[in-house]
C-alpha cells in the first residue's frame, strides 16, 4: 500500500555512529527540550529529530533520563567554561556574562526552567546539574583569595550565589532584561562585600 501523495515520505534514519551520532542526538534533545519542554523530549522524538534509529539512542543512553541529563550537562559545560584571567573581577565578569547570555536565549531559559519543573518520570538530577556547574565557578573565587584580592575566609559559594541568584530570578520570576550593566553591577556588589578591609 502506498502513502497518499500529499503525505511527505519519512526520511530514513542516517547511519551515524560514534561521536557524530552523539552530537546529533544531544543537539536534537536540547532543541526539543527548549521548544517543547520535558513532555516533548521523548526518545522517539529525539531520535526522529536527530535522524537516527531509536534503538541506537537506547543502546547508547539506556534511558530517557540519561539522555536528558547528558544533553543538559553537555550544553551547560559548553556554554559556561570557567575562565582564568588572573584577576577575580575579570573572571567573574566573563563567567557571569556568559551565563547571562545563555539565560537570555530560549535554550538557556528552558534549561533553567527544567530544573524547577515537576516531572515524576525524571529522577532528582535536575537540581544538581546547575549546582555542579556553579560549584566549578567557586574555584575562581578561591584563586582570588589565594592572590590576596579577596579577604581570607571569603565564602566562595555565597559569592557565586550572590551574583547568579538575581540572574535566575529575572528568568524565572520577573522577566527583566539580562544585560552587561546588570552583570557588572552584581559583580561589583558581590566583590565589595568580599574584599579585604
Amino acid at each position: 500500500m502506498t502513502a497518499p501523495k500529499d503525505s511527505p515520505p519519512s526520511a530514513a534514519p542516517l547511519r551515524r555512529r560514534g561521536e557524530p551520532m552523539r552530537q546529533a542526538v544531544l543537539a536534537a534533545a536540547v532543541e526539543l527540550l527548549s521548544r517543547e519542554g520535558l513532555a516533548g523530549a521523548t526518545v522517539a522524538a529525539v531520535a526522529r529529530a536527530a535522524g537516527v534509529h531509536e534503538t541506537s539512542v537506547y543502546r547508547r543512553w539506556q534511558t530517557r533520563e540519561n539522555l536528558i541529563f547528558d544533553a543538559l550537562t553537555t550544553e551547560l559545560d559548553s556554554a559556561l567554561p570557567i575562565p582564568d584571567t588572573g584577576r577575580i573581577r575579570d573572571d567573574l565578569l566573563v563567567f557571569f556574562s556568559q551565563l547571562a547570555r545563555l539565560l537570555a536565549t530560549p535554550q538557556g531559559q528552558a534549561l533553567l526552567r527544567l530544573s524547577v519543573e515537576r516531572d515524576d518520570t525524571l529522577d532528582d538530577r535536575r537540581g544538581p546539574y546547575w549546582r555542579d556547574r556553579l560549584d566549578r565557578a567557586v574555584g575562581m573565587v578561591r584563586r582570588g583569595v589565594e592572590r590576596g584580592e579577596l579577604a581570607p575566609g571569603t565564602d566562595a559559594g555565597l559569592l557565586i550565589e550572590a551574583v547568579s541568584g538575581p540572574l535566575f530570578v529575572r528568568v524565572l520570576l520577573s522577566a527583566a532584561p539580562l544585560d552587561e550593566a546588570l552583570v557588572a553591577g552584581l559583580v561589583e556588589l558581590a566583590l565589595d562585600g568580599a574584599r579585604g578591609r
